[in-house]
């Protein structure tokens, strides 16, 4: 591991320590999880935004899954 020195403003160091406390752990694990996190949610919005560019330019054709429709069903 690396050591990284960070500068936080006192109400997030507090609100960081109180969490801490509760949670029963560290300023340091609760931050990598926090960092991970945080970099998932940068990578789905990142996917996202890929699928949406994906559909502009290629727009799904009428009827285009339509040969589908019958396997959406749910029986009894």
């Amino acid at each position: 591991m690396k050591t990284v020195q960070m500068t936080l403003d006192e109400a997030l160091v507090k609100a960081v320590d109180s969490a801490v406390k509760k949670l029963r752990t560290t300023r340091s694990a609760f931050t990598r999880q926090a960092l991970r996190s945080a970099l998932k949610e940068v990578r789905v919005r990142e996917l996202e935004s890929r699928h949406r560019e994906g559909y502009k330019r290629k727009p799904i054709k009428r009827g285009e899954f339509s040969g589908w429709e019958s396997e959406q069903v749910w029986g009894d």
